[in-house]
């Protein structure tokens, strides 16, 4: 998600079509390939915010049950788009060790968020889940101070305060942690961990990593349908249509969000993930009746406020710290870390050269 860039290969690598020449200026193609990112963030978030909307449709099926549907048909929809547009970083990826070893847990990390977030939603708990996705980026900070060894700056210290206020005033009025959102942001953090550390595209790591899950899968469905259990094929073609759109809903906003990535800067991008748990707090909240009570909305409260404070500190400008060794070694800090030395334009370097000039002369 660094610097705007084009895709060689076309749009999610579909043939590109190569036209007459055109002049066209290099800021007008960045903002033309700008407001496309835009509309890929925008699309794929909401599309994402949108998702509670479709779990309760299959809400005959238990929240193990369409996880290992989810993985399957994720597995062959991503399989086919990469095999299609990325074989050969697919081929990468699989012969790198370091790779495959990060994706194997990245597996098992996004499978237990992916898995809580499912009974979340079909339990009434989509507030809950909201709330896990807007605290995973000031998890997903703790994780660089724990794991990458990566200093705080004081807005990152404060929204970690706040949202620790957040938390232990949301523990108060449940009556225990919120376990959903807690377990969603460390999940979905901990993956964002595996990922910094795996160059690679994104459907090529979904594809690896719902392979890794994909047999226990299998098993599951097949242990299910042995035992009369399995609602595939069970309750009409249009909900096993349903089953299958699982894997839809996972790699279309992906796609999305790949294509944004390489064409916004890291600001824009940060602010547009606020858009998918403000979405599913408010189809939480108005479409779905769930409570909220004065301290929860305090909870929320603190958490957005946390946000605020973590967003203005991100975009606010870095303070110009000054570089000590290097204003030493230069001579810039009054000192001299060598002989003095003169430039061509020092009064006293002149003066020698006039006077060698005038006895050469004399000469």
């Amino acid at each position: 998600m660094g610097d705007r860039a084009t895709d060689p290969a076309g749009e999610f690598g579909a043939p590109s079509v190569t036209p007459e020449p055109v002049a066209v200026p290099d800021g007008q193609a960045d903002r033309r390939a700008s407001r496309r990112g835009l509309a890929a963030a925008i699309g794929a978030y909401v599309f994402w915010g949108l998702v509670p909307l479709f779990w309760p449709l299959l809400d005959r099926s238990g929240a193990v049950e369409l996880l290992a549907h989810r993985i399957v048909w994720a597995f062959v929809l991503a399989l086919l788009i990469a095999l299609l547009v990325a074989r050969r970083e697919l081929r990468r990826t699989l012969g790198s060790p370091r790779a495959l070893l990060l994706l194997a847990l990245a597996s098992v990390v996004i499978s237990v968020n992916w898995g809580t977030y499912i009974w979340a939603v079909t339990h009434e708990q989509v507030v809950q889940a909201s709330l896990g996705y807007y605290i995973n980026p000031i998890l997903s900070i703790l994780a660089g101070v724990l794991v990458l060894g990566e200093r705080l700056s004081v807005p990152q210290w404060v929204a970690v305060g706040l949202a620790a206020a957040a938390v232990v005033v949301l523990t108060v009025d449940y009556g225990r942690p919120p376990w959903v959102s807690l377990i969603l942001a460390a999940s979905f953090a901990t993956y964002g961990v595996c990922k910094k550390f795996t160059d690679a595209d994104p459907i090529v790591t979904l594809v690896i990593e719902s392979g890794f899950v994909l047999l226990p899968s299998i098993g599951y469905l097949v242990w299910l349908g042995l035992q009369g259990r399995g609602t595939f094929g069970a309750l009409g073609t249009g909900y096993s249509l349903l089953l299958v759109v699982s894997g839809v809903i996972t790699v279309a906003p992906l796609l999305g969000f790949a294509y944004a990535a390489t064409r916004l800067g890291l600001s824009t991008m940060g602010l547009a993930q606020y858009l998918a748990p403000t979405l599913q707090f408010v189809l939480g909240v108005w479409w779905f009746g769930e409570p909220m009570g004065t301290a929860r909305w305090i909870g929320f409260g603190l958490v957005w406020l946390a946000l605020l404070v973590l967003t203005v500190g991100a975009l606010l400008p870095a303070p110009r710290v000054r570089l000590r060794a290097a204003d030493h070694a230069s001579g810039h800090d009054g000192t001299t870390a060598g002989p003095p030395t003169r430039g061509p334009g020092d009064p006293g370097r002149r003066r020698r050269t006039d006077r060698h000039r005038r006895r050469s002369a004399d000469g």
